[in-house]
């Protein structure tokens, strides 16, 4: 049986739990009123904060009023890889065929540039023209992820830190000179493996596919020998990258044309299933700047 269709207090937008985890579907909602109206606007980031990913269908609006939206959370930011629309500065082209680039893949848990200093505080997601079935994406709740661990792991991790790379992910498939240059651009970035997040004080799993190795392990208290190190260190941040994988953390969305998912990059991952070959999927992200990790 699904949840309840629920009503906001504040202007009375619909919404329904989509899981008892993470996500909700908002209903009679037009995201373009939403970028003009500053109360509705209030009332869309409390259900964020609140559900971690949001998402709506039927959202026919211009990308003036895409990335307007977006702007209402902050700054938008660029990619260094992935393509923008000429016209509107920060609104990435995700657009995928059998002529897309092999390493632009998305199948991985992931949580949008770790690799930079400041990741994406969220995003704003449409589906322009999607496959007739398949590209789902799926988005994980990293704050449940980290409360489900064993309490012996949390006090393992606490306070371990970890190196995020563009280079070993965009970059890899790159000549050498092109790569080493992209890593110039974008050094590793080192963040916290347990996050705060900045408005709810919730605490994050903040390991993910862009993350590369801990960068304070080797310490007198977790190496007696240099197998605890290599490779005991990898196979705890790999048991930690696994858990995003745990379904009773995670939402599914089977998109169409027009629908849009909202998420707070901070609390969650997600994975773009590409099991659509050879149809078509293309989005357009805006991508909010966002603060520094603690």
């Amino acid at each position: 049986m699904s949840s309840a269709v629920q009503t906001s207090r504040a202007t009375g937008i619909k919404y329904q739990k989509l899981t008892c985890t993470i996500g909700a579907e908002l209903f009679d909602v037009d995201l373009g009123d939403v970028a003009r109206d500053e109360e509705l606007f209030a009332e869309l980031h409390s259900l964020l904060l609140e559900h971690k990913v949001l998402f709506l269908r039927d959202q026919d609006f211009s990308r003036a009023d895409h990335v307007a939206l977006a702007q209402r959370f902050g700054a938008l930011e660029d990619h260094p890889v992935a393509g923008s629309d000429p016209d509107h500065p920060g609104l990435v082209r995700i657009y995928k065929d059998l002529d897309s680039p092999a390493e632009h893949y998305e199948n991985a848990f992931h949580c949008d540039a770790t690799w930079r200093q400041n990741p994406p505080m969220g995003c704003v997601l449409r589906c322009v023209e999607g496959p007739e079935v398949g590209g789902d994406t799926i988005w994980v709740d990293m704050a449940a992820a980290y409360a489900q661990l064993p309490d012996h792991v949390k006090d393992r991790i606490e306070g371990l830190r970890a190196r995020h790379s563009i280079e070993a992910s965009f970059g890899a498939a790159m000549p050498l000179e092109e790569r080493h240059q992209l890593k110039a651009r974008f050094p590793d970035a080192e963040h916290p493996v347990v996050r705060t997040h900045p408005e709810t004080g919730e605490k994050v799993l903040f390991v993910n596919a862009f993350t590369t190795h801990f960068v304070n392990y080797h310490t007198p208290e977790n190496v007696r020998f240099g197998s605890d190190y290599a490779p005991g260190a990898g196979e705890l941040l790999n048991y930690l990258i696994r858990q995003a994988a745990i379904p009773e953390f995670q939402v599914r969305w089977r998109w169409s044309e027009n629908s849009v998912a909202i998420w707070d990059n901070r609390s969650t991952q997600h994975y773009a299933v590409q099991d659509y070959w050879p149809a078509v999927r293309k989005m357009e992200r805006a991508g909010i700047v966002g603060d520094r990790p603690f």
